[in-house]
């Protein structure tokens, strides 16, 4: 490989410097958080407010107190917010600090008379100016819907606060008021009025001060995150999609997830020569590639080089999901990560598939009920495919989906018959004597992308839940026996995670650890599906191919896999589906791989987690 000598050297590198030191940024990170702690505490708890220094603060103005409780409380809580942003290295959390540090140590002299209060927030801000250079990080991808986000969260946070800050004085209430009007009152004071509890001496003012300022931190953060210019997420544009479909045209045979990369929803970074490329999204701040590079595999270390900048560049978690052995060795070698085995891909030779013998038994025995049933399949190319059947197709994949989030990322196209995929194979069910339905005779749909000239890579599997059980099974053998007419040699079916694990876990001798293992994992697949995909796999015989996570400490493995789970759409932490702006981005399609036979006529499963 042309520059794997400087690969390497690169990786030896890294061995003998070490690992970054993160030691500055995460003390400054826990410093944060205390002052913001300290600070709130401040102007929430009358007894915290006692020093040495108090009989002489006391010459201060009278109406001082108020003000510097209400701004002691407003520091914490900002400085609260970006403790994490500190902590990710970046670059607009540490100018906000260095303005809110200085305030808040006003706010502690002021307030609460301390020497010791003002001294942590300038030490803290002593060190943010020293190591400037370390918060260097660019803004993450955003939109302003995290304004109603922000609403939402501060919102609750200042009921939170308001009834401690309401609560906090009670030699000085004015009678015995109950929760509701303790509660009535803060949500009076958050806009600024008087509500129904009444305190003695100065301290009914302190209290509104404080609650006005909490209601108006919520204002001001949200009206910011509204009309902030937005950062939108990478997407591939006219000329990175033609730039991936040359490299596919030459390279695409290596990779059966290479189509995949030409998903609408992701970005992409090219390497120097232009000849590889990797495709990512972000989400939850893990920068997620997908698959193996796209190209050249002697020009990958270029372009994930070009992917490491990137997620330097934004303090971006780097991640890779589901990339061959191939791939996990180059990947690790040009960069220090470490992989994991995440499961198999089970790939299908057309040349040695057949229905006959006893291992095939219950596979053929549904194929040949279904068809007695009166069904029938045809499996073409897109490309030779009327617009009104196709168009037809994409309804009944939509109305036919099993869930209102959209799935798919890793191994998923995102679209069904767009005009540059005419290579796409699309196998479909039908039955002619049930005519009646929404999408007439069109019961059951398949759809594959290309994985080189000889194969294909199932993309996403749909079908009529008043059909009949086993459409999904029928289907894949139609395209299995169609594939030798098509030029077809080799079929990518479905991705089983942890499928060592459940083969070996159900063998004789399997020791106490490994069962428990298999264990937790068929408990998971309630949700996830991860025995019931392995069984439906391996009905067809096939060969399986490992896949792996690429990971840079195994800390950061439950976020990975959290991003993960978003980007799959298993979990979603976004808006109601009322609030959803509209946009005319293509929608990323699902690929809802529901094997009947496993789940009595209509489960739903994934190629990928």
């Amino acid at each position: 490989m042309s520059g794997g000598v400087p690969g390497r050297t690169r990786y030896l590198r890294r061995i003998l410097r070490g690992p970054r030191p993160e030691t500055v940024p995460v003390l400054i990170t826990r410093a944060c958080i205390l002052v913001g702690l300290l600070d709130v505490a401040a102007g929430v708890f009358p007894r915290f407010r006692h020093s040495r220094m108090h009989t002489l603060a006391e010459v201060l103005p009278g109406a001082l107190g108020p003000f510097a409780a209400a701004l002691a409380i407003s520091t914490g809580v900002l400085l609260l917010l970006l403790a994490h942003g500190l902590r990710r290295h970046k670059r607009r959390a540490w100018r906000a600090a260095v303005v809110l540090l200085p305030l808040g140590a006003l706010a502690q002299f002021a307030y609460r008379h301390s020497l010791f209060g003002v001294l942590i927030p300038l030490v803290l801000l002593t060190l943010l100016l020293r190591h400037r250079s370390e918060f260097a990080a660019l803004p993450d991808p955003r939109s302003r819907w995290r304004a109603l986000a922000n609403f939402v969260l501060m919102g609750a946070g200042s009921l939170v606060i308001g009834l401690a800050v309401v609560s906090a004085h009670p030699k000085k209430l004015v009678g015995d008021p109950s929760l509701s009007d303790r509660l009535e009152h803060v949500l009076y004071g958050l806009f600024g009025m008087d509500g129904p509890v009444d305190y003695a001496g100065r301290t009914s003012s302190t209290v509104a001060c404080s609650l006005g300022a909490l209601g108006l931190l919520t204002a001001l953060t949200t009206v910011y995150l509204a009309f902030r210019p937005e950062h939108p997420a990478a997407r591939l544009t006219e000329d990175d999609e033609a730039r991936l479909r040359t490299l596919l045209d030459k390279h695409g045979a290596r990779d059966s997830l290479g189509h995949f990369a030409l998903r609408r929803d992701k970005g992409v970074v090219f390497s120097p020569s232009g000849k590889a490329a990797v495709c990512y999204r972000v989400v939850s701040g893990v920068m997620l590639a997908s698959g193996d590079p796209v190209g050249d595999v002697e020009a990958w270390p270029g372009a994930i080089e070009r992917f490491m900048d990137e997620a330097k560049a934004h303090s971006w978690t780097p991640a890779v999901m589901g990339c061959s052995e191939t791939g996990g060795e180059v990947w690790t070698r040009e960069t220090g990560l470490d992989a994991l085995e995440l499961g198999d891909e089970a790939v299908v030779e057309t040349a040695d598939f057949s229905l006959a013998g006893r291992a095939m038994r219950n596979v053929r025995q549904m194929v040949k009920r279904i068809e007695r049933n009166g069904y029938e399949t045809r499996v073409r190319r897109i490309r030779d495919l009327g617009d009104q059947e196709l168009e037809r197709i994409r309804r009944a994949a939509d109305d036919w989906r099993g869930t209102d989030t959209e799935r798919g990322f890793s191994m998923a196209l995102g679209r069904i018959g767009d005009a540059a995929d005419g290579d796409c194979l699309v196998a479909t069910a039908h039955k002619a004597d049930d005519p009646a339905g929404p999408h007439g005779d069109l019961k059951a749909v398949l759809h594959f992308v290309p994985w080189g000239t000889d194969g294909v890579s199932l993309d996403l599997m749909r079908r009529d839940r008043t059909a009949d059980p086993g459409m999904n099974e029928l289907l894949i053998v139609a395209a299995l026996q169609a594939a030798p007419k098509l030029g077809i040699t080799r079929i990518s079916l479905n991705f089983a995670m942890f499928r060592a694990a459940l083969a070996r876990g159900e063998k004789i001798g399997a020791g106490p650890v490994l069962r428990a293992w298999r264990g937790l994992l068929v408990f998971l697949s309630r949700w996830f599906q991860i025995e019931s995909l392995y069984r439906f796999n391996a009905k067809f015989r096939p060969r399986w191919e490992p896949r792996f996570v690429v990971y840079r400490s195994p800390r950061d493995l439950p976020r990975i896999g959290i991003a993960a789970l978003r980007a799959e759409g298993f979990v979603n932490l976004g808006l109601p589906p009322l609030l959803r702006r509209r946009t005319a981005a293509p929608r990323p399609c699902a690929h809802d791989t529901g094997h009947d036979t496993a789940h009595d006529g209509g489960g739903r499963g994934v190629r990928a987690a």
